[in-house]
């Protein structure tokens, strides 16, 4: 209790969490809004999916350099500089939908910048946590930075569809720029006062990617938890994604059911955060193997109910289960990596994240283009990641039997 008293009282790390809520809340209202316009307005689930793939392939491109950057550079400085840009892209993105302009082609370009700024921002942001608070704190820190995190994917889902519902799209898109530009506020480097940079070794920022694969090759626990993290967003998490919005179209729901659901997946990422956070897990890698084979179980479940109210307890159940897989694994690496090299493996392990998404949404809008039914696609894609799981509990002993002491 008094490590937690000593870390809430971290006026930095206050700063920092609350910058990071406001920019998830942002980027959330910005998700949600694009989604629903894309499928109400173009009628297109194949143009969603091209959409999300321009979201996320710049953004996974250059997410390596990211982490290059966040080793070289002040990391607060690299995140007030893009939610700040990020939020000046929301205005001109309201403006176009104000003047009734906007098109298909902007939410693409836009979209991609959106993304790519965000590449830069996620190593930097996840990397500073450990220089903000002591190697025991850091799982704690971490719960409350993904807690108030899928705080704000609820928060986001219910504004932006409240706003969309009585306001329309037009609205939302300039609450989410409003929001957005706020949190780059909070994260103004002198407020956050970041210590000197770990990295001061001079190299060429090639050598430096290539210094940062090398240290998670030599690492069976990283790749193992990279491979699990992969799994997991592709064959759970990305399919999942981009069936919500289809699926309540396809159900004759409205923004507000598509509220529902997407809050219900935070609120459950949320309650799993709040017991990570207080609850010692010193079979960390354990405890991740288990937590992806129970989300692909949800996500087996998920694609057999062609009911959107199930669907939203489903969802809640898909969260809870899927922060037992990524906070752990985060946690670890974050306290046995080397500082100098932080940003650059935490770029690795957002790749890792995120990497894949773009290709679960192609192979998503694709099958269902060919007239394939989205819950067969769910349920292909879950079992399959449900045998990769099985397999890496049988398999991955160093991951399996890791143990931390804090």
């Amino acid at each position: 209790m008094e490590e937690q008293q000593s870390l809430l009282k971290n006026r930095p790390f206050i700063l920092l969490f609350v910058g990071s809520f406001l920019a998830i809340i942002g980027f959330s209202m910005f998700f949600m809004t694009t989604t629903w316009f894309v499928i109400s307005e173009l009628g297109s689930a194949s143009s969603l999916g091209i959409i999300l793939i321009a979201v996320t392939v710049p953004r996974i491109i250059m997410m390596a350099f990211g982490g290059v950057l966040a080793d070289k550079f002040k990391k607060t400085t690299i995140m007030f500089s893009t939610s700040s840009i990020q939020g000046i892209l929301l205005v001109i993105i309201f403006i176009l939908a104000y003047t009734n302009q906007l098109a298909f082609i902007h939410l693409l370009i836009l979209g991609a910048l959106f993304g790519t700024l965000d590449a830069f921002s996620g190593p930097a942001g996840t990397s500073l946590i450990p220089k903000m608070v002591r190697v025991e704190q850091i799982k704690q820190a971490n719960a409350i930075i993904q807690g108030l995190g899928q705080i704000g994917f609820v928060v986001g889902p219910i504004i932006a569809g409240s706003v969309m519902e009585f306001a329309g799209v037009t609205t939302g898109y300039f609450v989410a720029a409003v929001i957005v530009l706020l949190s780059a506020f909070f994260m103004f480097p002198p407020f956050l006062k970041e210590g000197p940079v770990d990295n001061t070794i001079k190299q060429t920022p090639l050598k430096d990617l290539i210094e940062g694969f090398s240290y998670v090759k030599a690492s069976k626990f990283l790749i193992t938890g990279i491979l699990i993290l992969i799994t997991l967003n592709f064959f759970a998490f990305g399919a999942i994604s981009i069936a919500i919005p289809i699926l309540v179209e396809t159900y004759g729901g409205t923004p507000i059911n598509l509220s529902y659901i997407e809050a219900a997946l935070a609120i459950g990422m949320l309650v799993s955060t709040g017991i990570i956070g207080t609850v010692k897990i010193r079979q960390r890698g354990l405890t991740s193997i288990l937590g992806l084979i129970a989300t692909l179980m949800v996500a087996v479940l998920f694609s057999q109910i062609p009911n959107l109210y199930i669907l939203t307890a489903l969802a809640f159940l898909l969260g809870f289960s899927m922060t037992f897989v990524s906070i752990p694994f985060f946690t670890s690496a974050q306290e046995d990596t080397d500082p100098r090299i932080m940003g650059r493996v935490m770029s690795i392990i957002f790749l890792a994240m995120n990497g894949f998404d773009p290709l679960a949404y192609a192979g998503v809008t694709l099958l269902v283009s060919r007239g394939i039914d989205i819950q067969s696609v769910i349920l292909s894609f879950a079992t399959i990641g449900i045998l990769i799981g099985l397999t890496i509990l049988l398999k991955g002993k160093t991951y399996r039997n890791y143990t931390s002491n804090y």
